[in-house]
């Protein structure tokens, strides 16, 4: 079973949020599959579906950011998924605004949701999808900047982020050689 996790703070006042732009494309996908996160367990809101054939879980922390982990570590034990499987969307401060990039591993990189997910998992080795959301250029502090609401004119782009996203995703499911979509689907978003 393929394993997709979205990160993000929960509750309406973070809504559409740079921090949470892997709800987004999570959120983007189970509408546009009609499926909802329908269970909840361990920390987390999930759902079990098929798309192409192959059961998928989606899941959304019910954690803050922070403790993204305590959400994700106990879900993949439960439902017995193997690592090579998982693959994780959240912000990314490094990479311009209307850019992603997919890696099969790394570091954290200084996002403490990831850091939570590995410590949980006790290893970096998973999936993962970047999207940028670029650094404050008017000296904002990071924690005000990445809990932001998008204006008008950056949802335009990200709303075309959220959406290349999530075919990334949608070839992930499809396929067992996740090189194939990186070479497709990392870069800038046109």
């Amino acid at each position: 079973m393929k394993c997709i996790v979205g990160l993000g703070n929960i509750g309406k006042r973070f809504e559409l949020t740079r921090h949470n732009i892997g709800f987004e494309v999570i959120d983007y996908l189970l509408e546009r599959n009609q499926f909802t996160l329908d269970k909840q367990k361990f920390k987390g809101a999930y759902t079990i579906e098929r798309i192409a054939g192959e059961k998928v879980m989606f899941i959304e922390p019910l954690t803050l950011m922070n403790l993204s982990g305590e959400a994700v570590g106990p879900l993949m034990k439960y439902y017995d998924i193997d690592i090579d499987d998982l693959l994780v969307l959240y912000d990314d401060l490094d990479l311009p605004q209307g850019e992603i990039r997919l890696r099969q591993k790394g570091s954290a990189g200084g996002h403490n949701g990831m850091k939570s997910i590995i410590q949980a998992l006790g290893t970096d080795q998973f999936k993962r999808i970047r999207i940028g959301v670029d650094r404050p250029s008017n000296g904002m502090a990071i924690v005000d900047y990445v809990l932001q609401r998008f204006s008008d004119q950056e949802m335009k782009t990200m709303n075309k982020v959220i959406e290349h996203s999530a075919r990334a995703v949608e070839a992930f499911i499809e396929t067992s050689r996740f090189d194939n979509v990186m070479n497709e689907y990392n870069g800038e978003v046109n």
